[in-house]
């Protein structure tokens, strides 16, 4: 096949994944619509007490107590607490997997007509990056039952790839000198695995804000009932986000031996540069803060959040808008 062929095929495939991620975020949607029954919400509140524990923010002994209006359990009923997911979250999930099975197809697809790794510009960066997110949301469905995160994650996902198919689109060219490096494969797919992982952590910082009215004004969507608690959500968004910021940290390592290799100097204070040295100031912040200084609850959730909107703004505004050495989007 020629690589317009493979080309307008990669680009079917990036349509109908947005497709069916579209129905799989309305699904998601439904389910955090749906009202819980009663015995549910029971099982459920049981279920929280032990994600509490796994975060040791509760003491065992008091997360096993059954409160008034739990329905009483065996120790091995209790083994498994957690209630069966929802037929809407079932079928969000189905549906998410095979979203992300035509995703990462389109996404080969276009690596294959380009005969070398595919993200060598923004286009092609959105397309892996936003793949990767999807991935990583759905292996931690083993992990937690995070599956309340889909509005979030699949939204993002879908306007990710939307923004990329009508503003970021470039046909495919040969790479640039300074891009024909091992390192493309190495420092940009670590580039993407840490914004995934920085995207999840900035979710949970979200939902954990929302919690966070709930609990202490009674103010809210009604399916945040369902959701851990706002101590439990900035456990989990703080592990996540640790994970990123290790990602993080290579990309920056990576960057600059790259960019030795590549223009003979380690830092030269270009733009690209710049910010993703602000992005890991940010988040090594984050966590010296929440860690040393107790800055717990709201402060720290709004502070990750800040630093995912740097990551969004150096990817956005400083690809079109600065020029620098790191001038590859293509555009």
């Amino acid at each position: 096949m020629t690589v317009e062929t493979l080309s307008l095929y990669a680009n079917v495939l990036v349509y109908s994944a947005m497709a069916v991620y579209v129905v799989a975020f309305i699904t998601f949607a439904l389910d955090l619509a749906r009202v819980v029954a009663p015995v549910e919400r029971a099982v459920t509140t049981a279920s929280v007490a032990r994600m509490r524990v796994l975060a040791g923010s509760v003491p065992i002994a008091v997360a096993d107590r059954p409160s008034s209006g739990e329905v009483s359990q065996s120790p091995s009923s209790r083994a498994n607490a957690a209630p069966p997911r929802s037929r809407f979250s079932r079928v969000a999930l189905a549906l998410t997997a095979l979203a992300w099975v035509l995703h990462v197809a389109a996404t080969a697809l276009r690596g294959v007509a380009a005969h070398r790794v595919p993200w060598a510009n923004m286009f092609e960066f959105t397309l892996t990056s936003s793949a990767v997110i999807v991935a990583i949301f759905l292996v931690v469905q083993l992990w937690q039952r995070l599956e309340f995160l889909g509005v979030f994650i699949l939204g993002f996902t879908t306007l990710a790839l939307g923004i990329a198919t009508t503003n970021f689109y470039v046909d495919i060219v040969p790479l640039q000198v300074s891009l024909q490096s091992g390192w493309l494969i190495v420092h940009v797919f670590v580039a993407a695995s840490g914004t995934a992982f920085l995207a999840i952590g900035a979710a949970l910082s979200l939902a954990q804000l929302l919690q966070t009215r709930h609990e202490t004004l009674g103010k809210g969507p009604k399916f945040l009932t369902r959701l851990p608690s706002s101590e439990q959500l900035e456990t989990l968004a703080y592990r996540v986000i640790i994970v990123g910021f290790v990602f993080w940290t290579f990309t920056l390592m990576a960057g600059a031996i790259w960019a030795e290799r590549a223009w003979g100097r380690y830092w030269g204070w270009d733009t690209k540069e710049v910010w993703t040295f602000i992005i890991w100031t940010t988040f090594a912040g984050y966590i010296h803060a929440r860690a040393t200084r107790g800055w717990r609850g709201s402060r720290s959730a709004w502070l990750a959040l800040v630093g995912f909107t740097a990551v969004i703004f150096n990817f956005t505004i400083v690809n079109i808008f600065f020029k620098g050495w790191h001038a590859y989007s293509g555009l």
